[in-house]
Parts: C-alpha cells; structure tokens; sequence
C-alpha cells in the first residue's frame, strides 16, 4: 500500500555508495500515516469492487485486514525505531510496499483496469518520495514480484473489466493522485515561503556581519565564521612580530585645527594605513589616539622570519606611503609637518581572546609588546626602530643601523635596538625611488611602482616643471 514519508534533513546520513543511494531525497507531501491510509483504502476498495463482480476470489477479503492494520502498525515501528530520521530507510520500506503491491497485483490476475490503477498509486508514490531512482527499482519489484505470483497463479480468464470494479479504480486511484498532488501543491507554496524567509534571513545575516567585520580585523573575523576558532576565553603562548606607531606632531596640530577637521584628518590615515596593513597581511590590534598596533603571526602566520620581514616591510611601506599623504595634506592647507615614528620588536606573547565572557577582546600581551611600545616612543620622526631579534630574522634583505643599547623594564639586561635604513635591493645605484623634499617642493618616485601608462604623464609634468624652474632663472 503507497504511502508517503516525512521530510527530513538526509545531509548527516552515511552513503553506503549504491545506486539508491544516489537517488534525489525528493520532500513528500503527505504524512506518512495520511498517505498509507489513503493508499490502503483505495486498495481495499478495488478488492471489495472485484470481490463483489465476481472477478476476484472470496478469499482475497483477507487483505481488507492487512490494509487496515498497515498503516497503524507501519506508524508504530517508525516510531520505535526512529526512522523519521531516516529517509533512506522511509524508501526501503516503500519498495517493500512495492513487492506487497506486485504480489496483490498477480493475485488480481493481472486484470487490466486494477493492476493498472495499483500499479499507478504505488509508481505515483515511488517518483514523489524518491524520484526516478525510486521509480526505477520500485518499478523492477513490482514487475519481478506481480510476474513470479502470475506464474504460481495463472492468468484471469477474462480481461474484461466490469464497470463497478473499473469505476473503483479509476476513482481510488484519482483520489489518491488529486489529493496528494494537492498536498504537494500546499508543501510547495509552504517550502516557497520558507525559501523565501531563509533568503531574507540569509541577507539579513550577511548585512550584520559586514557590519560586525567592521570592528575587528578580517582575519580574526574570518576565523571566526568560518568556525576555524571559538568565541571563549583562551589564549596561547606565541611568537609574533608586534608593530606600533604613532604620529609626530600630532598634538601640535590637533590644538590648530578644529575638531571635525582634525576627525577627517585622522580616519584618513587610519584608513590608509590599514589599508598597507592588510596588504602584507597584519592584524591590526587597536586604535589608541593617533596611535597603530599590528601584530604579524596570528591567527595566520607564514613562519616566523617571514613575518618580521612583512611587518617591518609593511613599516617602510608607511613610512614611504606618509611622505605622499604630507603634500596631500600641505595641499589642503595643513601646514604642520606630520611625521610617523615606529618601533617593532619580535619574541613571544600571549594571544588570545581576554577579558569577560560576555564582552571579549582579541589581542596581545607580554613584554615583547611592552618593548615595542618603548622602541616607537624612542624613534624620532620617521624613524623604524627594531629590536635584536627582529634585526636578526630580516638583516638578509633589509638594511639596518646599530642604535646601541637600552634599558626597558621587564628585560634583565639591556636591549641592543637597530634602525632600519631600507630594502638592500632600494640601496645604492640600482635604488628604484628618488625622493626630494624642500619648501615649494615634494617629490616622491618609486619607479619601480610605476605603470607604463603612467610613465609619460608623468615626464611630461617634470619636464614642465624643470622648464617653469628654467624660465624664472634667466629672468633673474
């Protein structure tokens, strides 16, 4: 007797690799007890019709029995062995259905009308729960089963079917389609409407995480909803290289320009200095004032020394980088020199989530980070200073100065600290940028930086400056 299983998500089941197993987990659209009731009693009344014209035997009323208690007793045993959790065992139990339909199909005889209004309702069932693969096999056991009972049984001798017996059929069997297809059509409009729902949801979800993103760094935040790492409290003993830097200057300016201005000015440069952050790959900690921390190695890290090699070439980056954004500002009429200054020290911290379980705060510390603190307070303005153990993981490439010692509390000896000049390979002839500040005139070029398409635009502006320079020397 069809009957029809609850959906369920099948995403956690094991796959055992057959055939039906790959079938389409198709969601039904009757309960389970509802369909095999309406199934079973279309059933029954094609063999009461039969019984009564006289082409079935007596002796089939039995059946009427089975198919009163199937559905009662299929509901029990899915309860006690859940299989509502199941879905692939919801489609063995119809192709047992199946070979229950074959075998009362070869007791009918094969008479046309009823074999065909059974085999429609059980077929029909088959494609709904379990899509074509179902229809398949179903199809293959009905035929195997109904064949063998036939060949025990023999044939009707009559393939005439009289009309009352015809009319059951046909009307079961219409009934049975019409109403589940009227519940596929309510299952359809009801998993429209959650679709819709869960899209809203889904960008709704999007939105405030685009917003949540805003206050922490995107690796951190990927770590989090990519579910890599735990909102808890927890931290872990780590070697990082930890940056800070600060703006010189500053207080003088912020004492000429009005606040909002001053607000405009500062997110600017937080702005794009994030921006070169996240191109090498640090994790920016805080904003304090007008000051950055950014530590190189967690929660992603690519070794220690290329590390120290991001964060002190994201330094030289900055530091380049606000020689371009001080004409922008003297342009703009903001005549005090702003100067960065940094300090950068490398060696192990705690990282990890600190603070209350309802309110977390990711970040640093140790006295490594206590040490860059002190290095970017001692640099002078536009200055990198470093300690020993970063100078040792980039000397190969960058170019530093011995500064001597220092005494920073925490350290029971003095700290040898080294200023970083540039890139070896920006040393020297071979060097890629030429830089020249004086009043009236700013120039920073990194030809290396430079596109092709660029290139002549911007001879050609140094050539008309060099000629405007040339006129007012012969005036003179």
């Amino acid at each position: 007797m069809p009957g029809y299983m609850n959906a369920t998500d099948s995403s956690q089941e094991p796959r055992s690799g057959s055939a039906l197993d790959d079938a389409p987990k198709a969601i039904p659209p009757l309960p389970d007890f509802n369909g095999r009731v309406l199934g079973s009693a279309a059933f029954c009344a094609i063999i009461v019709a039969g019984v009564v014209d006289g082409i079935f035997h007596q002796n089939m009323l039995w059946l009427l029995a089975a198919g009163l208690v199937w559905p009662h007793a299929m509901t029990l045993i899915s309860r006690r062995i859940d299989l509502y959790r199941q879905p692939r065992i919801h489609q063995y139990l119809l192709l047992g259905e199946c070979i229950i339909g074959g075998a009362v199909i070869g007791l009918t005889g094969l008479t046309p009308v009823p074999a065909l209004a059974m085999t429609l309702m059980l077929m029909f069932s088959c494609l709904i729960v379990g899509g074509i693969y179902l229809w398949f096999y179903g199809t293959l056991l009905l035929s195997a089963v109904a064949g063998l009972v036939v060949g025990l049984m023999g044939v009707t001798d009559d393939f005439t079917t009289p009309v009352l017996t015809s009319v059951v059929s046909l009307l079961g069997t219409g009934i049975y389609i019409c109403v589940t297809a009227y519940y596929t059509h309510i299952q359809a409009r009801s998993l429209l409407a959650a679709k819709g729902q869960i899209q809203k949801q889904r960008e709704q979800s999007i939105a405030l995480s685009d917003k949540l993103s805003k206050y922490l760094s995107p690796q951190v935040w990927q770590s989090i909803f990519t579910g890599e790492r735990d909102v808890r409290l927890e931290t872990r003993r780590k070697k990082l290289s930890v940056f800070f830097s600060d703006i010189k200057g500053f207080t003088d300016l912020s004492e000429e320009m009005e606040p909002e201005g001053l607000t405009e000015l500062l997110n600017n440069y937080f702005n794009e200095m994030s921006e070169v952050a996240l191109r090498y790959g640090g994790t920016i900690d805080k904003f304090v004032g007008d000051s950055i921390m950014i530590f190189f190695g967690d929660p992603s890290s690519r070794g220690q020394k290329e590390d120290a090699q991001a964060c002190v070439s994201m330094a030289i980056d900055m530091r380049n980088h606000m020689k371009i954004m001080r004409q922008r500002w003297r342009s703009q009429g903001i005549r005090t020199p702003l100067e960065i200054r940094m300090g950068i020290s490398s060696g192990f911290v705690t990282v990890g989530n600190f603070g209350a379980e309802n309110r977390m705060d990711y970040t640093i510390i140790g006295k490594e980070v206590n040490l860059a603190s002190r290095l970017e307070q001692l640099a002078e303005p536009g200055q990198i200073l470093v300690s020993y153990e970063t100078f040792s993981l980039i000397k190969e490439r960058i170019m530093c100065r011995d500064k001597g010692e220092i005494t920073v509390k925490g350290f029971g000896r003095p700290v040898a600290i080294y200023e970083v000049i540039d890139f070896r390979r920006d040393l020297g002839p071979n060097r890629s940028f030429v830089e020249h500040e004086h009043a009236g005139f700013a120039m920073y070029l990194d030809s290396g930086k430079i596109c092709e398409r660029d290139r002549n635009a911007i001879l050609e502006a140094l050539e008309e400056a060099a000629d405007r320079l040339r006129e007012e020397e012969s005036d003179r």
